[in-house]
């Protein structure tokens, strides 16, 4: 079970704070919803604990070693990232996409080994994928395309799982599905965090929220306690009630804050 914590992050562009001063700790067997207006921070906090970025000031550490100090390909195994809008450069098949989540754990040359074909099948098959097999990842609509991503994240079963807006572009039944996804990996004691617009999503789904709002911490505690009608006036401008809890949770828009 893994262990994360941030400690007094802090990331400046142009003489303007994009975090500033971010701290929190979380372990394994939790989703964490991160939200925030746009430009809120969200994005370089993910890149920050992905291990993919430097902060100016402070420090991410996964199971007590700082994030910096890690092999880069046993921090490959150990965490799975999604980035934002992710795209196929390369005309390659949607499984050849997908197996490249396999690359940490293949030796340094040869192709997939046998015993690792079974995986690949399954995780084309729980994706939705298997007719889309041979499909070129370029030629992929824009839902196939963030099903296919998500599978080369997940396919090498990492503990940390860091996940950027994981739901854009998908159908109604497919982001229920992969959030569905999620929340069984954090039952089953990995540790994701995922930044989500769909706050809804984010009330039935995630155990954890952490809010951002102009690059500082706002709030961060478990979801039923922390996502409430002041904190969305606060972080977002809007009026909104919630109704309901877990997996009967509504978050229903009133409109534009007057304060």
């Amino acid at each position: 079970m893994s262990l994360l914590s941030a400690s007094n992050l802090t990331v400046r562009r142009g003489g303007r704070a994009i975090l500033d001063d971010v701290a929190f700790e979380i372990a394994g067997g939790a989703l964490v919803a991160v939200v925030g207006a746009n430009g809120a921070g969200k994005s370089t906090l993910l890149n920050l604990l992905a291990g993919l970025a430097t902060p100016d000031a402070g420090e991410v550490r996964l199971d007590g070693a700082p994030m910096a100090s890690l092999d880069r390909r046993d921090l490959a195994r150990r965490r799975g990232y999604l980035p934002q809008s992710p795209r196929a450069e390369w005309p390659i098949a949607t499984e050849r996409l997908v197996a490249l989540g396999l690359t940490p754990h293949l030796p340094a040359f040869g192709g997939l080994p046998g015993g690792l074909e079974p995986r690949l099948t399954e995780a084309l098959a729980a994706w939705d994928l298997a007719a889309q097999r041979a499909q070129p990842a370029t030629t992929l609509s824009g839902g196939e395309l963030a099903r296919a991503m998500l599978a080369r994240v997940l396919i090498g079963d990492p503990q940390l799982v860091i996940a950027d807006e994981p739901i854009s572009g998908l159908d109604p039944s497919h982001a229920l599905d992969t959030m569905t996804r999620l929340r069984g990996l954090a039952a089953d004691g990995k540790l994701v965090i995922a930044a989500l617009h769909d706050l809804t999503l984010a009330a039935r789904f995630s155990t954890h929220l952490l809010a951002l709002r102009q690059g500082r911490l706002f709030a961060f505690g478990p979801t039923p306690e922390t996502l409430t009608p002041a904190l969305l006036r606060q972080v977002f401008d809007i009026e909104a009630r919630i109704t309901g809890q877990g997996p009967t949770a509504l978050v229903d828009y009133i409109g534009l804050s007057k304060a």
